[in-house]
């Protein structure tokens, strides 16, 4: 078993957390099985800590239509449980639990089609919606100092760069109850969650070579892109 001095939950052989096979109203969860770096026995304060912002009433209340939502996603049939809605209409019946009206869509410029089909459906829904494009601004690349050498389009083009703050500030400023980001690069994506200041979901990311399912790269880590799991000396 691993060993280590801070929270390692992906190494964890028990998942004690999970209770499977508990009963409402047991008592507390034993740690006897959970290993040293379960976070649970490391940084037991932190989870007092937590449930006092649960206890504020509409952090309580956000994270109660939140495992609504989780729940509503299956279905108990004859055979057994069934998952039922797929991210879209999750977005769409969370959105309406909060009483959300208007939401503001950060999205990439190569997701431009995905964009507007996802903006039908919303309005369709019966929302207002704020998008951004990541380009808007028109900046030089040169503006943050990439050399010539490093634009897509060639050295001798124009580039525009990606703006992410200028989308978070867009989208703060026109008031949306909620945030969608949709394809947003690595880094550019980290810069728009820094500096947006509404409460924030992600649709989907971007993964250029898996049509954006990052996930597909890890169910086939053992075949073919079994590269990725070299161990670098």
């Amino acid at each position: 078993m691993v060993k280590a001095d801070y929270p390692m939950c992906a190494h964890c052989p028990t998942k004690v957390c999970e209770n499977r096979g508990g009963k409402a109203g047991d008592g507390p969860v034993s740690l006897e099985k959970a290993p040293a770096f379960c976070p649970m026995k490391l940084m037991p304060g932190v989870f007092t800590e937590a449930l006092s912002e649960y206890d504020k009433s509409s952090v309580r209340e956000f994270a109660r239509l939140a495992s609504v939502q989780e729940f509503q996603c299956y279905e108990r049939l004859p055979d057994g449980l069934r998952t039922k809605l797929t991210r879209i209409e999750e977005l769409i019946q969370f959105a309406r639990k909060c009483g959300y009206k208007r939401l503001g869509l950060a999205h990439c410029g190569g997701l431009a089609m995905e964009a507007s089909l996802l903006t039908e459906i919303l309005e369709n829904s019966g929302f207002e919606v704020v998008s951004v494009q990541c380009k808007c601004g028109a900046v030089p690349k040169e503006r943050i100092g990439l050399r010539p050498e490093e634009k897509i389009a060639g050295a001798e083009n124009w580039e525009t760069m990606c703006n992410p703050i200028a989308q978070a500030m867009i989208i703060n400023r026109t008031k949306v109850d909620m945030a969608v980001m949709l394809g947003l690069c690595i880094g550019h994506d980290t810069l728009f969650i820094k500096y947006c200041d509404v409460p924030l979901t992600v649709l989907a990311v971007k993964d250029r070579v898996l049509g954006h399912n990052p996930l597909a790269a890890l169910y086939t880590s053992e075949t073919y892109y079994r590269r990725l799991k070299n161990k670098i000396e």
